[in-house]
């Protein structure tokens, strides 16, 4: 043995041999568990996201809901924190649709009063589900609230006004607009204008006064032109012929990599062209994997990242178990 590798060795041991300072075990504790909430965190989005993507005419929902929650939240006042906390809520609102049948969910015309019955189960289901996760308190007020409306004609508890959490009004102002200006197999999307226009119509009744008031002005200023029509940052929905705008770019896409409509399972080539990539049709029927969910792991990542603030514990606030 030379004596540069006896000197390492010796200090390697030294190293594993020196006890840690109290400080420094606290300081390894604390990104153990930081790693462990984030980890947490992540498969709540997967789990969103796979719900998501049962419906065919969904796709970026959570996102653009997440995204729109977190610039109102701002708007109106809640810090960087909040507004994070209030995003991650946005993005797992609809946890509970995974109890709904597929026959309902993937209906394409308008649902039957007993089938929406059915539909209005969701807010309980995805409540019971985080009800003892460790990041439930974070987010349980907005998944089983965010139907409720000011007037009290909302769902699941006929809430009024204020009794209805903050972030579930947040939530469900967004969550409104956003299926506003999605398509859907019935009907077009909503022009961004005439949505906001029907949020100024409803404000105290289906929406909250104050929250609705800063959304439409933002909505006029164009915060959300970036984010309706889109599944990411400069992203927007590619559309199938038959179906809409139903097929989602991750950003693992590759040009030359195939993929199927969720709706009519039409086959489609992603081709790299001056505004990125596009999905172009090919006259084929899918194969089985080409319809498999696309989970965007690069952008939970980031998702996740953004919103680390707030897993972190906070003095007389909402905190993680």
């Amino acid at each position: 043995m030379t004596p540069h590798h006896a000197a390492n060795r010796e200090a390697a041991t030294m190293s594993a041999s020196t006890p840690q300072s109290p400080t420094e075990a606290i300081t390894q504790l604390q990104a153990q568990v930081a790693r462990h909430r984030r980890e947490l965190l992540a498969s709540l989005l997967v789990a969103a996201w796979m719900v998501e993507a049962r419906d065919p005419y969904t796709g970026g929902h959570l996102w653009r809901v997440a995204r729109m929650t977190h610039g109102l939240a701002l708007a109106t006042g809640a810090s960087p924190r909040e507004a994070s906390r209030m995003a991650m809520a946005g993005f797992l609102h609809d946890l509970g649709k995974v109890g709904i049948s597929d026959a309902v969910l993937r209906k394409p015309g308008r649902l039957t009063d007993e089938e929406f019955a059915h539909i209005k189960t969701h807010p309980r289901v995805g409540a019971r589900m985080v009800a003892d996760h460790p990041l439930g308190p974070l987010v349980m007020g907005a998944i089983h609230h965010h139907h409720e409306m000011p007037n009290g004609r909302g769902y699941p508890g006929g809430l009024h006004g204020e009794d209805i959490p903050l972030d579930a009004r947040l939530v469900g102002l967004c969550d409104a607009f956003d299926a506003m200006t999605s398509t859907r197999p019935y009907r077009a999307g909503m022009p961004i204008a005439k949505a906001l226009a029907i949020i100024e119509s409803e404000l105290g009744q289906q929406f909250d006064a104050e929250l609705g008031r800063a959304f439409v002005r933002l909505g006029r200023e164009g915060a959300w032109d970036g984010i309706v029509g889109h599944s990411d940052e400069g992203t927007p929905l590619q559309h199938c012929p038959a179906c809409g705008p139903t097929l989602v770019r991750t950003r693992q896409r590759q040009a030359d990599e195939h993929s199927g409509c969720p709706g009519c399972a039409a086959r489609f080539r992603w081709v790299l062209t001056e505004e990125g990539l596009q999905a172009q049709a090919t006259d084929e029927q899918a194969a089985p994997e080409e319809l498999e969910p696309g989970l965007d792991r690069a952008q939970i990542e980031d998702l996740v990242l953004a919103w680390a603030d707030a897993l972190e514990p906070a003095e007389g606030g909402v905190s993680p178990r």
